[in-house]
């Protein structure tokens, strides 16, 4: 037996220990960090080649694993950009250097340009809605995506360009008879124009639609309407065009009506009175931006005083086949490992990816019960360890005393 080799192996597993009461050490001070994935040390044998006259001891060495993939408990907060994950995948943040990298810490909080940043500086990171339309994800990268910016942009109005108008129409009314409703809309710059709709009996389960700018008595459109014998609308398309643009100019304003797309297939002709069903219309007056929602999709809606949503963007979320295999990096992210797997985007509730809750955080998922308990075996080894480290080096010295 080599006294020398006892030696290294009690210096083997002592420095094995000090690693370990390293990761606790680290668990213990991030155990109210967000998001934090708590560490644990593995141990694997050294095994030395021995003779039959000879036995030399081998070591330990060790390896840290990460608890990445276990999910920590969800508390709750008073701030609607505090997110957090329920269920897989991380979000997308960028880092000061540009490079993209992968979190599950989510408190979130504006910077003085308006980005959503967390508690170490990284820029969370999603995909902008253009013309109201649902973006589409790069499923295999980062391209398209931008930061979250909830800066306010002042006073906004947007002019209707779409609309729907459905009503009763009585089937026991005489011809020429007319009934009206009218429908609120918005122009470029956001005036409201009061639109008069005109219902005129023309004949036997026959009706004419004539919509009028009221301030002007402009006819912005016409269309035919045809039922059925039983009161369906047998018109085909049921949408028909109001022809903002005939009004050109507004004087006064400057401003112009768009061309509106109308929707009128909810239009019937049943045996009771005139019922318009109020209508629906987009666009919106002048109005201040009061504030922001994220539903559980990722969509961060703009709030305006007036009540309106407009989504202004989608939260990107990220996964890969082992997260456990994943490269931890200062400021509590991730970036792609060897043994991770390829990134994969996408969005929340779609998939393998959970959803995302606002004005929630993700804890730590470190126990300290189980990390004190770690610290004490780890400090009782290292002992052990030291013990056997001063019986070698005891050995050797009577060793060398026999010269003497």
């Amino acid at each position: 037996m080599s006294l020398y080799g006892t030696m290294r192996t009690g210096v083997s597993g002592m420095n094995a220990q000090a690693n370990r009461l390293s990761t606790v050490a680290e668990n213990v001070a991030n155990s109210s960090t967000v998001g934090y994935k708590r560490a644990s040390t593995e141990f694997s044998s050294m095994i030395l080649p021995s003779s039959n006259g000879s036995y030399n001891s081998g070591g330990v060495e060790t390896s840290v694993r990460y608890s990445i993939s276990d999910q920590g408990s969800t508390t709750y907060t008073t701030s609607a950009s505090d997110l957090a994950i329920d269920g897989d995948g991380f979000f997308i943040v960028q880092g000061a250097n540009g490079q993209e990298y992968l979190t599950r810490a989510g408190a979130f909080v504006q910077d003085d340009s308006g980005n959503l940043v967390n508690a170490a500086g990284f820029t969370l990171m999603g995909y902008e809605y253009e013309a109201g339309v649902d973006p589409t994800v790069v499923v295999n990268g980062f391209d398209g995506l931008t930061e979250v910016n909830l800066a306010s942009q002042g006073l906004t109005a947007a002019g209707s360009t779409e609309a729907s108008m459905g009503a009763n129409l009585p089937s026991g009314a005489a011809n020429g008879d007319v009934s009206t409703t009218s429908l609120i809309a918005f122009d470029t710059q956001g005036n409201s124009r009061i639109l008069d709709f005109n219902y005129t009996k023309t004949g036997d389960n026959a009706w004419s639609l004539e919509v009028l700018d009221r301030t002007t008595g402009t006819s912005l459109g016409t269309q035919a309407l045809d039922f059925d014998t039983s009161g369906a609308l047998t018109t085909s398309p049921s949408t028909m065009t109001i022809s903002g643009s005939l009004l050109g100019v507004i004087a006064g304003t400057g401003a112009e009506l768009n061309d509106i797309t109308l929707d009128f297939t909810e239009t019937t002709q049943l045996g009771t009175s005139f019922t318009p069903d109020g209508g629906e219309i987009d666009g919106n007056a002048p109005s201040k931006v009061s504030g922001y929602q994220i539903d559980t999709d990722g969509v961060v809606y703009i709030k305006y005083a007036n009540g309106e949503l407009e989504p202004r963007y989608r939260i990107a979320l990220a996964n890969v086949q082992s997260p456990d295999k994943l490269v931890p990096e200062s400021g509590n992210v991730y970036s792609q490992g060897v043994d991770s797997g390829v990134i994969v985007t996408g969005f929340a509730g779609s998939g393998s990816f959970g959803e995302i809750l606002s004005g929630a955080l993700e804890s730590s998922n470190v126990d300290i019960a189980d990390e004190l308990t770690s610290m004490i075996e780890s400090q009782r080894n290292y002992t052990a360890n030291s013990k056997v480290f001063q019986t070698g080096s005891e050995l050797l010295e009577v060793l060398v005393n026999l010269k003497r």
